[in-house]
């Protein structure tokens, strides 16, 4: 069992929770790699079709590496990521199935860069987002240098990650990289919410969405995004719920998605 995190599902939701609360879910390289599977998990089971990652308890989604057990190795050794990235997340670019992150407290340093990984960010009204690595003699390479100014303007960017300073919610919202603030008790009902409004649509869809605009950010313009291949449309167009879609529409039925 995993000692690190714990991982539920409820029908297609697959919730992933980082669980070392007594340092402020921050990550050491045997939580790392349990991540890693967790996510595994979920991006090869048919079954499972949008994802959550929250942190435990109500003072920290995560603060990111785990500092203390870096200063505790031997000089000259760095933690070892998986192959994945940090949180088995940071660096998985081939996953078209939707994320979540409910980010329930501080977010630090590799743990905003978890919430940015993913597609969707809901925040506590209690959360506080950061990438304070320069401070620490460190920088941001697990995509939060990269990610970031690529969400919200280039300025904005550059003056939280150039001074290391700490947002809040209400703040990260009006900047543009989180999705919605929610009271602290309703972080998760607002989070499911969301994963709900997902699985109303049909999984093939979403993922074709989620793999083209994603890969279509890599062209220069929106004629040549549009001009891209992208298997996940392609799987979409060859789909069951490609014809279920007008079918039902036309029927005025619910459709009976298969995720085929």
């Amino acid at each position: 069992m995993p000692e690190f995190c714990k991982t539920e599902r409820e029908g297609r939701l697959f919730i992933v929770t980082i669980n070392r609360p007594d340092v402020m879910n921050s990550l050491h390289p045997m939580a790392n790699a349990e991540l890693e599977k967790a996510f595994d998990e979920f991006a090869e089971d048919p079954e499972l079709w949008v994802a959550i990652v929250t942190g435990a308890g109500d003072k920290a989604f995560s603060a990111g590496n785990d500092l203390k057990f870096q200063a505790s190795m031997p000089a000259g050794q760095r933690p070892q990521h998986p192959k994945k990235g940090f949180g088995g997340i940071t660096a998985r670019f081939d996953l078209n199935k939707p994320l979540i992150a409910a980010v329930n407290g501080v977010a630090m340093g590799g743990g905003f860069e978890i919430a940015l990984a993913c597609d969707i960010i809901i925040a506590s009204e209690t959360a506080i987002f950061a990438l304070p690595e320069p401070r620490v003699g460190l920088a941001a390479l697990a995509g939060g240098v990269h990610r970031l100014p690529r969400m919200i303007p280039l300025k904005k960017a550059m003056g939280m990650m150039l001074t290391g300073r700490r947002v809040s919610a209400q703040e990260g919202k009006e900047l543009g990289f989180v999705t919605e603030v929610a009271k602290p008790a309703e972080l998760m009902k607002e989070a499911r919410r969301w994963a709900g409004l997902i699985l109303e649509c049909s999984p093939m869809s979403v993922r074709a969405t989620k793999e083209a605009a994603m890969k279509g950010l890599h062209f220069a313009s929106a004629e040549e995004a549009m001009k891209g291949t992208y298997p996940a449309v392609q799987a979409m167009i060859g789909s069951q719920d490609f014809v279920e879609g007008p079918r039902a529409f036309a029927e005025k039925r619910p459709p009976q998605w298969k995720g085929r």
